[in-house]
């Protein structure tokens, strides 16, 4: 859960590699550093904090080559000595690492018993291993030997000081892209980073070592035989990532969502007809048991996915957290499918759960923002989101472009004649609606700035939306919320209501209206401070937030929208930083 950045060629990449690692900081800011020569000596900078402390000591700073890293803690505590870059103990060779080794105390005891080592981190082990084994062996051997050592994950970049002029690589797992343009080489842990420097870009596989020089690039596998890569074309610009006028990419992404939903009916209709792979509808059709598996967010979003394969096509369907999957393996079906979601597609916790999928032959599908990711090159069938670059670590438009990538899935398997197209027409207006009624969110974002605890509740799909509600107000403005269905109150929950105690509920279903302002008004009843955010056909006057009515099962995509800007409010009024909130990073690429 870090970002690596790195570059060789005729422009400053010192310059270039500090501006890498500003636009990858939403994977990692504990602290950054950098690695680079000038005169034929070996210079080091790191900093705890932000790429701006970094930055400000590197004012005249130049070079043709440069390897730079932005850090998330996972070994050792967020400090200058754990920082990134590493040396080996000669001082010979310098490593950026993201990723984390498992057997890194194993290998210390049996390889480098006799180092002394400086911080904390899993990472000095593979450059002090590189550095034991080329006393003996040519440096792309010690690397390749050290590559064939190492358990977990790893993308790594080395420079070695014997000669300045190339930039070596390995990598597992843990991403890494390869750029190429007229400025020369450069690397990054994903696309964001090259926006700007390259022209294309090359996905490193697994198992990938290599050695870049100014104008060469060598390849191969883990035993040393040559191995192509592709390029492709960056698509994205630099102005896709650009805040422009908003104080936060939050604030942005959150506003982007009715031209997103718009952008993913031209990407998936073709007039009326929806253009999914007709292979990929059969094989779902085949199964008797769809699994859905995810974290966070997206784990939220694939409750509305099981919501529409099992209303619209009739298919068994079951949620699954990657993370307990992994180590607790349910029943399996005679004919499964799994579908899994991921905003990066780098997600460890699911990569790890596809891999035993993948061992059984269980047919897969990947839905995710990032097709050149490692999740995509797992599956058997991958769809695309659309969202566009999402930055802020918190998830917002993702989150809503998976929830209507699934629908327009479910709708193609079902072959039901629904009118979907124009229903995600009039959910992109009705956001504009929520959107053009802002200061409504911001006024309970005041009332509630001041709580310790908040609860959401709901029922059936605003249940689900809830989950996600307080998600999202845990993420950036730090206050305890957890999220219950209404009828699970007086079984527990209602034991934790104390005077002032902020309970929202938030009520779309015609079905559910009446029993959850029950609930509601049982909170009530002790003491809470209670709020409603309803769809106009089920409101009723005092109700504190009220959104445009649109097809009931596409509800929550508009009351998602009330509940993200109720937490980003939240969280500027505390004055946190809304973008990168503490301990969280936006790739999870550790387990």
């Amino acid at each position: 859960m870090c970002g690596i950045v790195g570059f060789i060629g005729k422009e400053n990449a010192v310059e270039i590699t500090i501006g890498g690692l500003e636009k990858l900081e939403y994977r990692g800011y504990d602290s950054a550093g950098i690695a680079y020569q000038t005169n034929q000596c070996l210079t080091v900078c790191k900093e705890k904090g932000r790429v701006s402390a970094l930055k400000n000591k590197l004012v005249d700073a130049k070079s043709s080559i440069a390897i730079g890293h932005t850090r998330w803690a996972t070994h050792g505590e967020p400090n200058q000595v754990n920082a990134h870059p590493h040396l080996s103990l000669s001082g010979r060779f310098v490593i950026v690492h993201n990723g984390i080794i498992e057997n890194y105390q194993k290998l210390k005891f049996e390889y480098l018993d006799t180092y002394t080592f400086k911080s904390q981190t899993d990472t000095e082990i593979i450059v002090n291993l590189i550095e034991y084994f080329s006393k003996t062996l040519h440096v792309e051997e010690a690397i390749r030997e050290t590559m064939s050592l190492l358990e977990g994950s790893y993308a790594c970049l080395v420079l070695d000081t014997y000669n300045f002029n190339q930039i070596y690589f390995f990598k597992d797992k843990s991403p890494l892209l390869l750029g190429r343009g007229p400025k020369g080489f450069s690397f990054s842990s994903d696309i964001t980073g090259l926006i700007g420097v390259a022209e294309e870009y090359a996905v490193l596989e697994d198992k990938l070592f290599g050695v870049v020089e100014e104008n060469k690039i060598t390849t191969k596998d883990i035993i040393g035989l040559p191995k192509k890569i592709i390029f492709s074309p960056i698509a994205i610009s630099e102005e896709e990532i650009d805040k422009k006028t908003y104080d936060h990419f939050m604030l942005k992404e959150i506003y982007e969502q009715p031209m997103m939903i718009r952008h993913i009916i031209s990407k998936y209709f073709k007039g009326d007809e929806m253009q999914i792979s007709p292979k990929l509808i059969h094989h779902i059709k085949q199964s008797d048991k769809v699994n859905f598996v995810a974290c966070g967010s997206s784990m939220y979003a694939s409750y509305f996915a099981k919501y529409y394969f099992e209303k619209l096509c009739g298919i068994p369907s079951e949620v699954f957290c990657a993370s307990e999957l992994v180590y607790s393996t349910p029943l399996i079906s005679k004919r499964p499918f799994f579908i899994f979601f991921s905003q990066s597609g780098e997600t460890a916790d699911l990569i790890a759960v596809m891999k035993k999928v993948k061992q059984q032959k269980y047919p897969m599908l990947t839905i995710t923002n990032t097709m050149e990711s490692s999740m995509v090159r797992l599956s058997n069938y991958a769809l695309n989101i659309y969202a566009g670059k999402e930055i802020a670590v918190a998830s917002t438009k993702a989150y809503t472009a998976m929830v209507v990538t699934s629908a327009i899935l479910a709708r193609s398997i079902s072959g039901a004649k629904t009118n979907l197209k124009n229903n995600l027409k009039g959910v992109s207006l009705a956001i504009e609606k929520v959107l053009e009624n802002k200061e409504i969110c911001k006024g309970v974002a005041k009332e509630i700035l001041q709580c310790n605890d908040l609860f959401y509740i709901g029922r059936g799909i605003d249940y689900w939306t809830a989950l996600e509600a307080s998600l999202k107000l845990k993420e950036i403005a730090y206050i305890h919320t957890e999220a219950f269905s209404s009828g699970e109150l007086k079984h527990g929950p209602i034991a934790l209501i104390q005077q002032n105690t902020p309970v929202i509920a938030i009520i779309t279903q015609e079905g559910t209206n009446q029993i959850t302002r029950s609930n509601l008004a049982e909170t009530e009843a002790r003491g809470a401070k209670t709020y409603v955010i309803s769809s106009k056909g089920v409101s009723t006057p005092e109700d504190d937030i009220i959104i445009p009515n649109v097809a009931h099962y596409l509800s929550s995509l508009v009351s998602v929208v009330v509940v993200q800007l109720i937490a980003y409010y939240t969280a500027v009024l505390k004055n946190n930083d809304v973008d990168k909130p503490k301990n969280l990073a936006k790739s999870v690429t550790v387990e």
